[in-house]
């Protein structure tokens, strides 16, 4: 029984409150992983977790897992429309509400502790006990959120950073209220120097009421600059989001009337004006525009549309009047999808974070086991005890796993979500990493190194046959029913020359792909494939002028004969050259596999500078064609867009889809071109590079920041309050550093313009 329940697996997705650090994303995941069959992944950035579950696992049971670990945690409720949210409540640790006013208060306490006890000139009698009195609100109340968890992972047995700064605002504080009660330090008259360095000595016990509040101040206020930081690693997908639509202008019977989208239906006609955004995804019925899609596809120029041309939701009508025809509502809208994509990427982790997740979970006991061997060393060795206690408070304070958290999933959320924006659509932390390492790239040739809108050049019938204009109509009959360019540029082709005269109903169609389609039109079995070397004799000087021209043969049979041969052209699209020589340029070799004639492939390779080229490859092949590259070594990534290419695409170390091909295509890639460019593929390497150097750098600071400041602490060369500095602001920079990656651009446009004189008619 608990093995048939088991096959069913679940993903739930989890806010959870209370997590300040990597050690807090190690406890919950392994909690989640003590229910059998749960695996999850936390991320500290979004304050989320992805679970999977066997489907026998309710999210209350998962809700009730985290809480018992001393988190706490909720189902998310469904997105709204981005106009229709109210305000949302502040996130653990944001900046706003009761956080910012906890913040003000400990400073306007802390300040004048902190300037007296800098300053002795400013020193006034019993100026100790003024500080004093400052300083119990803020050892208190101010460091209250730290002081409730870190009792709460005391009751679950865990320790995380907050048990760490608590523990050493206590330490601080409470040796502050010995020596003034106790030690000497409440004498009307007692002056105390300050250093950078801890002192001790001189017979009166020292107060560390600066570090005291200078541990809660600057603790907090580094999470608060941490957590706007944070927001602006999201704010990509939010402006993603912001794009959809409230309201739609729908046109039935003559009659506008204004509706909420989430009432359109497919097949429902709605008005674009000129400046408003495209409802959703849709074919234009009427009317002629050009519209912007930059927000949502990364494409700088408006593209002009007309009569039958699909628009996207969420572009914008920057000309005339639309009326479009919905196509896709809701999640199935190419923006949902996009959305959808960037949210599941930044779900994901990286190899290097999950190393430092697994460092972090045991941070915080080596920490604590570390500042008690460095107090009982001192005070063995016959130091001073407020000496002992300064470096004990020190190593506590200046402990900080939160950057090694923070290091991967903000670099990670920053850089999906600029790749959305520019059209790049990563699938998670593992394409990222897959794509900086790739070094041969598999290129198809139709829909992507050309521009896929074939036409037909000329149509050849054998003599006494059905002749060209049966046998051109028997074909588009037979190519409806096709998704790939070739078909689609037959029939588009009849529709243009049979003057409305509609092709006819076809039954029994099969599609086979890489070879052709076929199937029954008016009781004729009509096959329309690949020109073999085996034709009629009256096609063999048509066949050869095709391939002269660089043009795609196709042959029309009718009941097993053959009786027409259509030839068609495309062109390559605007900076295949140049995307081309960025990719070898950055160390990638370019390898062309095409299920074209060997004349049409060496054409197109010629015109590129591709050296490698593989002719009349079928779907089997291009799949065999990958597994050999890998054999031999490469990181091999294969870029496609028709069926025929998804077993290569899955069967690749990398599959990149170009937006513009089919939903099995793109659903078995791991990195999507949503607009379409093929310079874009050089544009993911670079921004992958990039990408995965700030998250080195993240993680070298993180390690390096503890393996430096630690050692400081614990040999007592860092003064509490400093070190309290130090470590907030370790998180800071790390966020900081990612956040460098929402102004990197990629190769300037004036670089990929230019090829258009390099683009003549190619093959298939």
């Amino acid at each position: 029984m608990t093995a048939e329940r088991t096959e069913v697996v679940t993903t739930t997705d989890l806010v959870v409150g209370g997590m300040t650090c990597a050690a807090c994303v190690t406890r919950v995941e392994k909690r989640l992983a003590k229910i059998e069959g749960v695996s999850a992944t936390v991320n500290l950035a979004t304050g989320r977790a992805r679970v999977l579950h066997p489907a026998y696992v309710t999210s209350g049971d998962l809700v009730a897992v985290v809480e018992r670990a001393g988190y706490r945690a909720e189902v998310p409720a469904p997105p709204e429309p981005a106009r229709d949210r109210a305000p949302a409540e502040p996130a653990e640790g944001a900046p706003g509400g009761e956080e910012v006013r906890r913040l003000v208060i400990t400073a306007v306490l802390s300040v004048p502790v902190l300037v007296l006890s800098m300053a002795p000139a400013l020193q006034f009698r019993n100026w100790q006990w003024l500080c004093f009195v400052l300083a119990a609100p803020v050892a208190v109340w101010g460091s209250l959120p730290f002081h409730t968890r870190a009792v709460r992972g005391l009751r679950h047995a865990a320790a995380t950073m907050d048990t760490l700064v608590s523990l050493g605002v206590v330490a601080s504080f409470s040796w502050s209220a010995y020596a003034l009660f106790l030690g000497g330090a409440g004498d009307p008259g007692m002056r105390m120097p300050f250093s950078l360095l801890p002192s001790a000595g001189g017979g009166v016990a020292h107060i560390y009421l600066e570090a005291a509040v200078g541990v809660p101040l600057f603790v907090l206020t580094g999470r608060f600059l941490e957590s706007r930081a944070r927001r602006g690693t999201g704010e990509a997908l939010h402006s993603l989001a912001d794009l959809a639509a409230k309201d739609v202008t729908v046109r039935e019977d003559g009659h506008e009337r204004s509706v909420p989208i989430g009432q359109l239906r497919v097949g429902q006609e709605f008005v674009v004006r000129p400046g408003e955004r495209v409802a959703t995804d849709g074919v234009v019925s009427s009317g002629g525009s050009a519209v912007d899609l930059s927000l949502v596809t990364g494409e700088s120029e408006p593209v002009e549309v007309g009569p039958g041309q699909a628009v996207i939701g969420g572009a914008v009508n920057a000309g005339g009047l639309l009326l479009v025809r919905a196509t896709a509502v809701g999640a199935d809208t190419q923006l949902a999808r996009i959305t959808h994509m960037v949210t599941e990427a930044q779900a994901g982790k990286a190899r290097a974070q999950r190393l430092a997740d697994t460092v972090a979970g045991v941070f915080v006991p080596v920490v604590l086991a570390l500042a008690v061997t460095v107090l009982g060393f001192w005070l063995g060795a016959g130091a001073d005890p407020q000496a002992a206690v300064t470096a004990c408070v020190a190593v506590l304070v200046v402990a900080c796993p939160c950057a090694l958290g923070l290091a991967t999933p903000t670099a990670l959320l920053t850089a999906t979500g600029r790749g959305a924006q520019l059209g790049l659509l990563v699938s998670g932390p593992r394409a990222l990493e897959t794509l900086r390492h790739v070094d041969t790239v598999v290129l198809d040739k139709t829909g992507t190194l050309t521009t896929g809108h074939m036409t037909v050049a000329r149509v050849t019938a054998v003599p006494d046959g059905v002749g060209p204009e049966r046998a051109l109509w028997l074909a588009a009959a037979v190519e409806q029913g096709s998704e790939h360019p070739l078909g689609r540029a037959v029939v588009a082709y009849h529709r243009q020359e049979s003057y409305g005269r509609p092709p006819g109903e076809v039954s029994d169609f099969r599609a086979t792909a890489g070879i052709g389609v076929t199937g029954v039109v008016e009781g004729h079995r009509v096959e329309v494939c690949a020109a073999g070397a085996d034709l009629h004799p009256s096609l063999d000087r048509a066949l050869a002028e095709a391939e002269a021209a660089a043009h795609t043969p196709v042959l029309v049979r009718v009941d097993g004969a053959d009786q027409a041969l259509i030839a068609l052209g495309d062109v390559l699209r605007p900076g295949s050259y140049r995307a081309v020589d960025r990719l070898r340029r950055l160390g990638v070799e370019p390898v062309l596999a095409t299920g074209d004639r060997e004349a049409t492939a060496s054409r197109v390779a010629a015109a590129l500078g591709i050296t490698d080229v593989h002719a009349h490859c079928s779907p089997e092949d291009k799949a065999r064609l990958v597994r050999e590259l890998r054999a031999q070594g490469r990181r091999v990534a294969v870029i496609g867009d028709g069926v025929n290419d998804a077993g290569a695409l899955a069967g690749a170390d990398l599959g990149i889809a170009m937006g513009s091909g089919t939903d099995v295509a793109i659903g078995a890639a791991d990195v999507t071109l949503v607009r379409g460019d093929i310079e874009a593929v050089a544009d993911a390497v670079e921004l992958a590079r990039r990408t995965l150097g700030t998250i080195r750098a993240n993680l070298v600071w993180a390690f390096g920041y503890n393996v430096v400041t630690v050692p400081l602490a614990a040999v007592g060369m860092l003064n509490p309050m400093v070190a309290a500095a130090a470590m907030s602001m370790s998180s800071v920079m790390v966020v900081a550093n990612s956040l460098r990656l929402r102004t990197w651009r990629p190769a300037p446009q004036s670089h990929r313009a230019g090829t258009g004189s390099r683009a003549r008619g190619t093959g298939r």
